[in-house]
């Protein structure tokens, strides 16, 4: 069985590292070929670097998609996310299709040009895989399609993490760090200003922010306007983040929305406690004071980057907690065994 995963994006962020996954515990099981097929752009270097086949695409368009499953043949397309699903959709003809919705975004969740167009999508896929049940229900249609649709959590392969880890031979000093696209949903803007309130508590916090997106520049000015150039640190993509992941206090996170962001369970993985604004998925992952902490007020959350940065005894109980907490959300065995009934498997 050989199966098409096609994305719309050329960078690789949380859905692209969902995909590498699921292409990862496939790779021993007899009969079963996966490749990757999308624009080609930083995500290139991921890939290479993970030993998966990609199949790029010089645009991402109907026609073009249609020239790579001709020439690759597949028995299913699983796309991901509504763009490259709706795309697929019009391109895949008998073929089966699996949509796979990896965040509860903003513009889907009432009637919008993009929760239409995914009508026809959703239409057409044999299944659809929500990451998240608030990715499920926000889709404005998601009744219409219940029959068809499974909820099913991201998880990450911790011994695949721990070989990232020793492909870094650096050590990182981070008290903080923030992983992922700089864009709208992110919310990096409000990062930085409660950086700004924990900075000026504690003035010797150091901060790495990795990733690049469209707010990049906008995020640099701001980060000098706050006067935190001393603190943050602006890193850019890494195709391996893993040991700065490992090597920090903290992993941060804003957003406006999510799915099951990978990277929080790699830090679960790794046992960096996680603070975060109340979003979606990670309501699911951060049990207060279990293994990191929720906030949606500013100080607070300020408040509690200082505390747990400096609080060594409380530091120890998080990452244990975290390391527990990854024994109940990363199961591997459980996921592949969803997918391959999804396959046909």
């Amino acid at each position: 069985m050989k199966v098409l995963h096609i994305l719309s994006s050329s960078i690789f962020s949380g859905a692209e590292n969902v995909v590498c996954q699921i292409i990862g515990m496939f790779k021993n099981v007899d009969g079963v070929e996966m490749a990757y097929c999308s624009p080609q752009g930083s995500n290139r270097e991921a890939l290479n670097a993970r030993n998966v086949k990609f199949l790029p695409l010089s645009q991402m368009s109907v026609a073009d998609i249609k020239r790579v499953i001709a020439e690759y043949q597949p028995d299913i397309i699983h796309a991901h996310d509504m763009r490259a699903s709706f795309m697929a959709a019009r391109a895949c003809k008998s073929i089966p299709l699996i949509s796979h919705i990896h965040n509860n975004a903003f513009d889907s969740r009432g009637i919008s040009p993009k929760s239409i167009a995914y009508l026809f999508a959703a239409k057409k896929a044999k299944n659809i895989i929500w990451v998240s049940d608030s990715a499920f229900s926000g889709y404005k249609f998601h009744n219409w399609f219940k029959n068809k649709s499974v909820v099913l959590y991201n998880v990450v392969n911790a011994d695949e993490l721990k070989q990232r880890l020793q492909q870094d031979r650096n050590t990182y000093d981070f008290d903080i760090i923030f992983i992922g696209r700089m864009s709208y949903p992110k919310n990096i803007g409000r990062l930085l200003h409660i950086l700004r309130i924990a900075c000026d508590k504690k003035p010797d916090l150091k901060i790495a922010i990795v990733g690049n997106g469209e707010e990049e520049d906008e995020m640099h000015s701001l980060s000098t306007n706050l006067g935190l150039d001393e603190n943050v640190h602006f890193l850019g993509f890494k195709s391996n983040p893993s040991k700065m992941l490992k090597d920090s206090k903290v992993m941060v996170m804003t957003s406006r929305w999510e799915g099951l962001p990978m990277v929080a369970l790699e830090a679960i993985a790794l046992g960096v406690p996680i603070i975060s604004t109340p979003t979606d998925g990670l309501k699911i992952l951060v049990k207060n004071g279990v293994n990191g902490y929720l906030s949606d007020d500013d100080e607070e959350f300020a408040k509690l980057l200082i505390k747990v940065t400096g609080d060594e005894a409380l530091l120890e109980k998080l990452k244990e907690g975290q390391r527990q907490r990854s024994l109940e959300v990363n199961n591997i065995d459980n996921y592949r065994a969803t997918l391959c009934k999804l396959y046909g498997i």
